[in-house]
């Protein structure tokens, strides 16, 4: 990937590999913008995100890597911030980092995307659980305190897709991201899923585009030989939908870049 935006470090309790293994790993891969974005603190489900006394190490950390690395590659400063209402924190929106992406892994406090809780499934209506999903897709849009949306359709992660239009559940949440002025990132991750394709879907990639939604490009790597996965098949994505360029981050301001 040229860009690559999306990766974790071991602070947030469920990846491996040290800052300079991802590195090395990006730099192997060609990648010109390789960023940080680990799961940020917040005063909820503590163990899967780092606490808010690691910020300042993991900061630094990757600050680090930026000037060590600087004659091979840039290195970007975010992080993964989940939106839930009442548990997101100043320190977080408000940190000095080059972008924050915003994503969506709780419905009503309802870890939908953790193997642990997939059990709930059973016993609720899957339309209404992606209905619910993208309304709070949308509000997050709409809080404006996000650059990226972070894997914008993880509700099909284990497969259970809905009975009505994907694309019309989604229309609202796409409108208030392109209101948002919000990129979204095509990640891989889903490849690695039991759903095993790309978030998001073919058929939302196309609606974005139809908005002129930009797009930026994501391992979500949370092991050093997760970097530069599925790259042929992510560029080739987002070329058959028409996208040309993609977008990274300096300081929260956007910078375009061919692919």
């Amino acid at each position: 990937m040229i860009v690559d935006l999306h990766n974790h470090t071991p602070l947030c309790n469920h990846a491996e590999g040290s800052i300079e293994q991802y590195v090395e790993a990006a730099i192997k891969a060609d990648t010109k913008v390789f960023g940080f974005a680990d799961h940020a603190p917040m005063d909820f489900d503590p163990k899967y995100r780092m606490g808010f006394d690691d910020m300042a190490a993991y900061e630094a950390d990757v600050l680090s890597a930026k000037e060590k690395y600087k004659d091979q590659i840039q290195i970007l400063l975010g992080y993964e911030v989940d939106y839930l209402e009442n548990h997101m924190d100043p320190r977080v929106l408000d940190a000095q980092v080059d972008y924050l992406i915003g994503s969506v892994h709780f419905i009503d406090e309802w870890g939908f995307d953790n193997p642990e809780f997939i059990g709930r499934y059973e016993s609720e209506d899957i339309d209404d659980i992606w209905k619910k999903y993208f309304e709070t897709i949308e509000k997050m849009a709409k809080t404006q305190y996000f650059d990226i949306v972070g894997h914008l359709d993880l509700i099909k992660v284990f497969k259970f897709l809905p009975n009505k239009s994907i694309v019309e559940i989604a229309k609202n949440a796409l409108l208030a991201i392109k209101e948002a002025d919000m990129s979204l990132e095509l990640n891989v991750a889903g490849y690695r899923k039991p759903i095993a394709e790309a978030y998001p879907s073919k058929e939302l990639l196309q609606e974005a585009y139809k908005l002129n939604i930009p797009i930026t490009f994501c391992s979500d790597a949370h092991k050093p030989e997760q970097v530069n996965l599925y790259n042929d098949q992510i560029v080739q994505l987002a070329r058959d939908v028409g996208y040309t360029e993609c977008v990274y981050y300096e300081n929260r301001e956007k910078i375009f870049i061919k692919f």
